[in-house]
């Protein structure tokens, strides 16, 4: 039985990652360094998980280890300049997420968000789109900083579990990378990805359904989806895919 759906941020809800890529650019040049990740790049790049685990991965790979002081700093002027373009809207929620979310709501079906970035990010998103009370939209909210590990670890999954009290066949995961994936299913609970535009070439074999977003009845996927009535996802789309994991 489903009773709660657990949601990624970054790539899943809202297409975040050419913004968070043209804000490190942005540090990059405000701190004087001659670094510009280009968008094939920062593909690569995303497979580290977190901005300052992927700074420090990037400069490690080129033979230079970063102090942690200074990966910080540079982290930290990224996300200023990510957190203004964000508030001046220059991103927007991915089709069928407020839908979904009003559906999930109305259904009284709890809310729960999953993510590596920070939960300041998230605030930075969502408060714009469902005012500054948004935190009373979700259950819980579970960010990267909170837990010992990132993903593809399992922490923020096995947070969220802990504190909605309910089994990992009980959830079901909304995710868009490889990562993600590997989170949730360390975690035992049922993925399905919606592939964003810098994860599309990601492995998501292990995922129990991958579809091409959550679709709205204004914005319909391009092609029907097998085992789907509709050209989007809803509640019932989410309980079928859960109670089928539960019989794998």
């Amino acid at each position: 039985m489903l009773k709660a759906v657990l949601f990624d941020v970054d790539g899943t809800i809202a297409e975040t990652e050419e913004l968070h890529r043209r804000a490190f650019n942005a540090a990059f040049a405000e701190l004087g360094l001659d670094l510009s990740w280009s968008q094939d790049e920062y593909r690569g790049l995303l497979r580290v998980t977190g901005g300052k685990e992927r700074i420090t991965a990037y400069f490690r790979a080129k033979g230079v280890e970063l102090p942690a002081e200074e990966v910080a700093g540079i982290h930290r002027r990224k996300t200023e300049i990510y957190v203004d373009d964000l508030a001046a809207g220059r991103v927007t929620l991915r089709p069928g997420v407020l839908r979904l979310w009003k559906q999930l709501r109305a259904e009284e079906v709890p809310m729960g968000i999953a993510t590596t970035t920070t939960e300041a990010n998230v605030d930075s998103l969502l408060a714009p789109v469902l005012g500054p009370e948004w935190r009373g939209h979700f259950a819980c909210i579970v960010a990267g900083d909170q837990v010992p590990k990132k993903k593809p670890a399992p922490d923020v999954y096995l947070a969220c579990l802990d504190r909605l009290g309910i089994a990992a066949s009980e959830a079901v995961a909304i995710e868009d990378s490889q990562g993600g994936i590997g989170a949730a299913r360390a975690a035992g609970i049922p993925v399905v990805v919606t592939p964003s535009s810098y994860t599309d070439q990601d492995d998501f074999s292990c995922a129990d359904c991958v579809l091409p977003g959550l679709g709205d009845p204004e914005q319909p996927w391009d092609a029907a989806q097998p085992g789907f009535p509709r050209r989007w996802v809803d509640l019932e789309d989410l309980r079928r895919i859960v109670a089928q994991a539960g019989q794998g």
